[in-house]
C-alpha cells in the first residue's frame, strides 16, 4: 500500500477527494451528494467546488447544474511528453504489424501499481479483440504486465507490486514465489501466455524501451486460440519483436 504523506494538507486532500469522487461517478453528482460520499459537511466543500469551477478542472451539467469533470485533466494528461513521444513513434509500426498478422495490438505501461494502455490498433478482421485505450488492469493478472514487472528496476518492482491488490492478497510464500517467476522472465524480452480474465485468449508481449531510461513499456498482440486454423506462433513473435525493434530504435533506445 502506498505510505501515507508525512505532512498533511487538507486543503489539497479535500480538492482531490472531489477530482476522484467525480472521476468514479458516471453522472454528475451535486454539492449534497458529493458531500455524502465523502463523508463531509456541504459548506467544506462549497468553496473548494468553486475553486474547481473557476480553475475549470469542473463544469456545471446545462440541465441539472450538478458538477462534473471538464476535459482539462484529459489534456494536462495527453502533454505528458514521454507518452506522447511513445505513442507517436509506435503508430505507424503498430499498423504495419496489425495489418500484417490481422490481429490487434496494444502498446502498454505501468503506472501506480497499474497496467495502463495507452494506445491501441484493431485488427481489419470483422471479427476482433480490441483492449479499450485508458483500460487499467493489476499487472500480475496480465502477461505484459508481468514482463514489465520483471523488467522494472528493483525498487520499481518493489513500488508497483505494493499497490497491486492481488499482490496484497498472497501469503510471503506466494510473494517469494512470484518474485523468483519475475526474476526468470527478466532474462526474456518477450512472454506468451493465456488470458488470466478471458477463456480462449492468447497474449503475446514483448518489451520496448528499458527501465534505466525511464522509457519502459510493452507491446502485445492479444488474439483468439482457434483450432481450426492456428495461427504461426514462430512468424508472429518474429513480427512482433521487429516491430518493437523499431519503435524502441526511433525513441533511440536501442543499444549501438
Amino acid at each position: 500500500m502506498p505510505q501515507a504523506p508525512q505532512y498533511k494538507v487538507p486543503a489539497l486532500e479535500k480538492g482531490l477527494d472531489i477530482l476522484e469522487a467525480l472521476a468514479a461517478d458516471a453522472i454528475p453528482l451535486s454539492l449534497a451528494e458529493l458531500a455524502s460520499r465523502l463523508n463531509r459537511s456541504s459548506s467544506e466543500l462549497f468553496r473548494m467546488l468553486n475553486c474547481l469551477e473557476h480553475r475549470n478542472y469542473i463544469e456545471r451539467d446545462s440541465v441539472s447544474g450538478k458538477y462534473l469533470l471538464s476535459l482539462k485533466l484529459y489534456a494536462l494528461s495527453h502533454t505528458h511528453s514521454v507518452i506522447d513521444r511513445l505513442t507517436r513513434s509506435a503508430i505507424g509500426p503498430m499498423q504495419e504489424l496489425t495489418d500484417s498478422l490481422r490481429e490487434s495490438c496494444h502498446l502498454s505501461l505501468l503506472d501506480r501499481g497499474r497496467l495502463l494502455v495507452v494506445s491501441q490498433v484493431e485488427s481489419p478482421s470483422p471479427i476482433r479483440l480490441s483492449i479499450e485505450v485508458g483500460a487499467r488492469f493489476d499487472p500480475l493478472l496480465t502477461a505484459s504486465g508481468r514482463l514489465l514487472l520483471a523488467h522494472s528496476t528493483e525498487p520499481k518492482q518493489a513500488e508497483h507490486l505494493q499497490q497491486s491488490d492481488t499482490w496484497n492478497q498472497l501469503s510471503p510464500t506466494k510473494q517469494k514465489r512470484v518474485r523468483s517467476e519475475l526474476q526468470a522472465l527478466s532474462k526474456n524480452s518477450s512472454v506468451e501466455a493465456e488470458s488470466d480474465s478471458i477463456e480462449g485468449v492468447i497474449d503475446l508481449s514483448t518489451i520496448i524501451g528499458n527501465s534505466p531510461s525511464g522509457l519502459l513499456a510493452a507491446l502485445t498482440v492479444t488474439r483468439f486460440r482457434s483450432k481450426k486454423a492456428p495461427s504461426n506462433k514462430a512468424s508472429a513473435a518474429k513480427s512482433l519483436l521487429e516491430t518493437a525493434s523499431k519503435i524502441t530504435d526511433s525513441l533511440g533506445l536501442n543499444p549501438s
